[in-house]
């Protein structure tokens, strides 16, 4: 099952990193893996909501994701956006920065460094507000509870995290963009700054929307399903649970593309932290977004969803790191193995801690259960 499901995505993985090492060296080799990791971590929670709403539809809707969905997420979101992100900020045309790469690397080098600063705070608030939006959530099951209790509390006050970003926003305009690294060595750059932070915040609330239209559209066909199937209780007929299919299946495909282009976000830009390398961008992306069918497919298919409940909170926290550093690095250099090694360190601390919580609930589980047969045999005797 395991190998049957995640084949293609153990040989895509194979034939990347070889190619990295073969192509650019040992160092291509260590980028493209950390970012597959933080793209397979990051996008661990999108394969569960994929997984959730794909068991709705009927087979050939989730043929159409599986097949015409992964294209649009490998090639459109991992592949084409960074380069489209490097075009407009160097102000080039995409084939040109694509030419630029491989054809004349330090003159591409010298114009995403001068880019860098917008790249970055675009990303940053980005970033910035998916971080923000998950810490400030109300959730049942909390990772650093000291933590996040009380800033659970405060995301009681509306607009508080466009309010934060914001703050933010201004204090890295007000510092470090005004001593910005560019290729010729500094510059004020606080308006650029402001503008593509800004930029960045509308992206999010405007993705975020749009989600959200599709999802009221998918309650709204959920709900018209229930009435149905109460009706045909009443009247005393079977109400089989039945695949969605047109209209219903058609939104819930739209959903699930703006779903998986707002998680595509948090990867891209996230990348960005580590490399402006485009071409070992789309190595490690497109790997990371294989591992996302992957693990869609299989969850459709064993109908389970995974345990480790803190895997969410570490990709979070994740993203929140990723985002510091991208606002740092627009006045000041970070090492991309540093930078990488952050986000991969939090994303292991929750998977061992989310280990470690299912084999504390399974012992109290077991003495529970040992407690009650004792129960029973001194009662008997």
């Amino acid at each position: 099952m395991i190998l049957r499901t995640f084949g293609w995505s153990f040989a895509v993985t194979a034939a990347g990193l070889a190619f990295a090492a073969w192509q650019w060296g040992w160092e291509a080799f260590g980028i493209v893996l950390i970012l597959s990791i933080l793209e397979i971590s990051l996008s661990f929670d999108n394969a569960v909501v994929n997984a959730g709403i794909l068991k709705k539809m009927n087979a050939f809707w989730q043929r159409v994701f599986l097949t015409l969905g992964i294209l649009i997420a490998v090639f459109g979101m991992r592949l084409v956006f960074p380069v489209v992100i490097v075009a407009i900020s160097a102000k080039v045309g995409p084939v040109e920065a694509v030419q630029l790469a491989l054809d004349d690397p330090n003159r591409y080098e010298d114009l995403v460094t001068d880019a860098h600063p917008a790249i970055a705070a675009f990303g940053g608030m980005f970033l910035l507000m998916i971080f923000l939006d998950f810490i400030l959530e109300d959730r049942d099951i909390k990772w650093l509870a000291r933590l996040e209790r009380p800033l659970a509390k405060l995301g009681k006050v509306d607009m508080l995290s466009v309010c934060v970003a914001l703050i933010v926003l201004l204090a890295t305009a007000t510092t470090f963009a005004t001593n910005a690294h560019v290729s010729t060595g500094h510059a004020d750059k606080s308006a650029t700054v402001l503008l593509s932070g800004v930029a960045g915040l509308v992206t999010y609330l405007v993705v975020g929307g749009l989600s959200g239209y599709f999802e009221d559209k998918l309650e709204e066909e959920e709900e018209h399903e229930h009435e149905e199937e109460e009706e045909a209780r009443a009247e005393g007929r079977p109400a089989p649970a039945v695949a969605l299919a047109g209209k219903a299946a058609f939104f819930l495909f739209l959903y699930l593309e703006v779903l998986d282009a707002s998680f595509s976000f948090d990867g891209v830009i996230g990348a960005f932290a580590i490399t402006n390398h485009i071409f070992w961008m789309a190595l490690g992306l497109g790997i990371g977004a294989m591992y996302v069918r992957s693990l869609t497919v299989y969850l459709v298919r064993e109908g389970t969803l995974d345990d480790y409940v803190y895997l969410e909170h570490g990709a979070h926290y994740a993203i929140g790191a990723l985002a510091a550093i991208l606002l740092v690095t627009i006045q000041h250099e970070i090492s991309e193995i540093i930078t990488g090694l952050v986000g991969v360190f939090l994303i292991a601390a929750s998977f061992l801690s989310s280990v470690h919580r299912n084999k504390t609930l399974q012992a109290a589980e077991e003495t529970a259960a040992a407690s009650g047969e004792k129960t029973q045999v001194s009662a008997g005797a």
